[in-house]
């Protein structure tokens, strides 16, 4: 009997908010017991950014496995000739739902799902008034034609009839209560089943249901140790909306009130989840269902002085990766480092479905099963301001924008918070030298064409700099 598979993504929700994984603060009690039932990534990463939308590119490389590179209209579409998780499993007999936030365009939905409800087409809505889509088996969703999106600035246009709008809802519980439904539906069919569950939550606007409002008192929030009222230098990410939603320099106790509400919509994903679990244990799928939950990226919060996601810090790219199921490792952690763009290969490796070819990312099975090695190294980007790469121990960020350059390394097994810049220490310059290198070829291979077929990025903005 072929496995059932569930794939569960929130929004924003970074790695190090899981109680068992290491934050005493939060509290997910369902997170933990899925945790101890399965295999944690405890090295997951995204590749960065192509746009301040960092969950469009993100979303889109978890489904197709392709490089940000590869995208189009940097994943608000995913074009024809790019395979894509759903389609492959239903092409394999899967039953294949979509429910919730869908953020990589109407034509890539249809060909992925057949089924599915409560559909946002979006990026980010006020939890409380999400404009949804049932399911369409025409593909057209003609109510959405009226429907605009700015990547850049994440502004969103739209004219909704308000019959497509669930008020009074949070938007988790308006998804969980749509998984559970279709959970309750497929029972006792033959047909494998394939469940993509989004939530909209913890994005901002950080709201939550009465019960959970009060579940953090701010003032016993510990700040982050590497809290900043701003960060070290300007690299022009002021104009990003994530970065608009607290003032400069940032306050500590307005700080502390974003971390307790922040942990407040994670623990009510951490409730819902409960509850889905539950239904899947209720219609007698649990045994037979492999659960994935991962965050589509970080976010800071705080930390570096910074509030959102446009960057290339552990906070904003370092995310939960969570496996359960048959054959899983139980109570299990591994170091090695991955992408999530690995997921979309490794739910088709265990379902025993041709993997296409093509793909950037590769089965995490064999990394699990410890007869293959994780990434040595991931080159790292944002828009066209930062590059990045991660070797060994180390990460080196390298900065080029209107506001100058600046480059940074940082040891991770010694300064996991990223506190340390080693980038001026005599004692780096080799090393320094050697990743920036590295950082010029990953350029190359990956078709970076900000990098002006290989040419420099930061000596470019020396450039530019020396002609003001």
């Amino acid at each position: 009997m072929k496995k059932n598979v569930l794939f569960l993504v929130a929004d924003d929700q970074r790695f190090n908010t899981v109680h068992a994984l290491g934050n005493k603060e939060i509290q997910t009690p369902n997170l933990d017991k899925l945790v101890e039932r399965g295999t944690t990534f405890e090295n997951a990463y995204i590749p960065g950014g192509t746009s301040g939308a960092v969950c469009m590119p993100s979303r889109a490389m978890m489904h197709t496995s392709q490089h940000l590179f590869q995208l189009q209209d940097l994943g608000a579409v995913i074009p024809k000739d790019h395979a894509i998780l759903g389609e492959e499993l239903k092409k394999n007999g899967y039953q294949t739902i979509g429910i919730g936030k869908w953020h990589n365009g109407i034509d890539g939905y249809g060909r992925a799902f057949t089924d599915g409800g409560k559909i946002f087409f979006g990026g980010m809505w006020d939890h409380w008034n999400v404009p949804v889509n049932n399911f369409d088996p025409s593909k057209k969703y003609d109510q959405w034609k009226n429907f605009t999106y700015d990547p850049f600035s994440t502004n969103i246009k739209i004219k909704m009839p308000a019959d497509h709008l669930d008020l009074g809802k949070h938007s988790t519980d308006l998804f969980s209560d749509e998984i559970i439904k279709k959970i309750h539906e497929v029972s006792g069919s033959e047909q494998p089943l394939f469940i993509n569950g989004n939530f909209l939550a913890p994005h901002d606007p950080r709201t939550m249901p009465e019960k959970f409002q009060n579940m953090y008192d701010p003032d016993q929030i510990e700040l982050p140790v590497n809290y900043l009222p701003e960060h070290p230098f300007d690299f022009d990410v002021k104009a990003q909306r994530d970065e608009s939603l607290e003032a400069y320099p940032r306050p500590e106790k307005a700080v502390r009130q974003h971390i307790a509400d922040y942990y407040a919509m994670i623990s009510h994903i951490d409730e819902r989840i409960g509850t889905i679990i539950d239904a899947l244990k209720e219609t007698g799928q649990l045994e037979n269902t492999l659960i994935i939950f991962t965050g589509d990226n970080g976010i800071s919060i705080g930390q570096h002085g910074l509030m959102g996601k446009q960057n290339l810090y552990e906070h904003s790219i370092h995310v939960p990766l969570i496996m359960a199921g048959p054959g899983i490792p139980e109570n299990y952690r591994v170091e090695e480092r991955a992408l999530l763009l690995d997921i979309m290969p490794t739910i088709l490796d265990y379902t025993g479905v041709q993997i296409p070819e093509g793909l950037f990312g590769k089965s995490l099975l064999p990394v699990i099963a410890g007869v293959e090695e994780g990434r040595k190294e991931i080159y790292l980007l944002f828009t066209d301001k930062i590059r990045g790469l991660l070797k060994e121990n180390y990460k080196l960020i390298e900065y080029a924008t209107i506001y100058g350059r600046h480059t940074q390394l940082f040891d991770l097994m010694k300064d996991p918070k990223e506190m340390n810049n080693l980038a001026d220490s005599e004692e780096f310059q080799p090393l320094v030298k050697e990743m920036q290198a590295e950082l010029v070829r990953h350029a190359k291979v990956l078709g970076d064409r900000q990098f002006e077929q290989g040419k420099i990025f930061w000596a470019q903005k020396e450039k530019l700099e020396s002609e003001k």
